[in-house]
């Protein structure tokens, strides 16, 4: 039996920018409102939409899209191993990077964070990777919990004086949290 499909994950366009920092911006304020010091230096502006641009263009921002109202409802990126956090024994080439994964409120509850990294898990299985890799905020105690409930295993933490995340994880390759509620990608959601 197939299950209805309420959300798919197509590629980021230029069109997606506004509604990303629409994500982020309400991402910052909910940080705040736990009491984490995560982005609260938070990177506005042509900065931020200069970086997501690149990583847009680049194609490797993903976006998750509710299908009923056709709205951005979360977002995933990957991207090269930073060096700040991942030595060359880590083995930087088994290793996809996942970054900048984000869920509107306003979709909590439907396990779409866990869900897109199950699907950057099965991207990194299908690219012959062991890993998927994280960086996250050092402080932030609750977001190591959240990962460590998806599988990842905490390696160390890092803490170079010029970065404030550093608290780096990782979990298999093709490891799903999720197996039966996959996140459908565009062309594929009649699976």
């Amino acid at each position: 039996m197939k299950s209805t499909v309420t959300e798919f994950l197509r590629p980021a366009g230029p069109a997606d920018v506004d509604a990303l920092m629409r994500l982020r911006t309400e991402a910052e304020g909910w940080l705040k409102d736990k009491g984490t010091d995560q982005w609260n230096d938070a990177e506005t502006g042509a900065r931020a939409i200069s970086k997501w641009q690149e990583t847009i263009d680049d194609g490797r921002t993903w976006v998750c899209v509710d299908v009923a109202s056709g709205g951005v409802i979360g977002t995933v990126s990957r991207g090269p191993a930073d060096r700040d956090f991942w030595t060359d024994a880590d083995k930087p080439e088994s290793g996809l990077y996942l970054y900048k994964l984000i869920v509107a409120r306003e979709a909590s509850g439907r396990h779409l964070g866990a869900r897109m990294v199950d699907w950057t898990s099965r991207v990194a299985a299908l690219e012959g990777r062991d890993w998927v890799r994280i960086d996250t905020w050092r402080t932030n105690a609750g977001l190591h919990g959240y990962y460590e409930r998806l599988g990842f295993k905490h390696l160390r933490t890092e803490s170079p004086a010029h970065r404030r995340s550093g608290w780096i994880a990782q979990r298999s390759a093709g490891e799903r949290s999720f197996p039966d509620d996959l996140l459908r990608v565009l062309g594929d959601i009649s699976q």
